[in-house]
């Protein structure tokens, strides 16, 4: 029997549960595989029922664990990409906790270029110019706004896709589709012609080092493209 320290009921759930997801990770169960049911690890770790499921619950929260009525716990190996979406809206509720995830943005693309660069196949660089292109079509015109944005999401969605990570081409759908929303002072009225010139010449530019595989040079410009990331986001509601 495993004891744990009489403390409150908040920290003896939370103990628990470090406890039992240290115990699932360090066995190495499969995804599905059967664990305990609530009443068994209560009376393992010495603790009540009502600690036990608490317990639980947070790591069902967190996608380790599901309850099968009858039958018990079962362990899952959750989706990092699916359990961030679910954590995402409540992330960004503070302007701070936005301008963390913006810095984060900023730090995966940034640093997933050089991949990009290496794993880029011609296809996919072809595809990239055609983004541009297309970008440049609708740069100008207020109407074509929404397919601007869906245009910019593809264009930033194909880099990442070059990287040949999957978990860092989905986290980036993730962002960019929040940051749609959160940042809409990026094209104002009276820099909106500068500034689509500005961001149709650094997708040509990010093209074309990406054609030559010239990482330094890409860097450079996706960090220029992306610095708006970095700025102090607007309040949020």
């Amino acid at each position: 029997m495993t004891l744990i320290n009489k403390e409150s009921p908040n920290s003896l759930a939370l103990d628990l549960s470090e406890r039992i997801r240290h115990r699932i990770q360090s066995a190495e169960f499969t995804d599905g595989d059967f664990f305990l049911t609530e009443a068994e690890l209560a009376e393992e770790y010495n603790v009540s029922r009502r600690i036990a499921r608490e317990a639980v619950n947070r790591l069902c929260a967190l996608g380790l664990l599901e309850g099968r009525k009858r039958k018990g716990l079962i362990v899952r190996h959750p989706d990092p990409v699916e359990v961030w979406a679910n954590c995402l809206p409540s992330l960004a509720r503070s302007p701070e906790k936005l301008a963390d995830l913006a810095h984060f943005r900023y730090a995966l693309e940034v640093g997933a270029i050089e991949l990009a660069i290496i794993n880029a196949s011609e296809e996919q660089i072809t595809q990239l110019a055609a983004l541009a292109e297309e970008f440049q079509q609708t740069a100008g015109t207020p109407e074509d706004r929404p397919r601007r944005i869906e245009v910019e999401r593809q264009f930033h969605g194909l880099i990442l896709e070059m990287s040949g990570s999957p978990i860092i081409a989905d986290m980036q759908k993730l962002l960019a589709t929040l940051f749609e929303n959160s940042y809409p002072a990026r094209e104002t009225p009276v820099l909106a012609e500068e500034t689509n010139q500005r961001i149709i010449w650094q997708h040509f530019e990010l093209v074309d080092a990406i054609k030559d595989r010239d990482v330094e040079r890409a860097r450079s410009v996706l960090r220029s493209h992306l610095k708006y990331l970095l700025l102090t986001p607007p309040e949020t509601t």
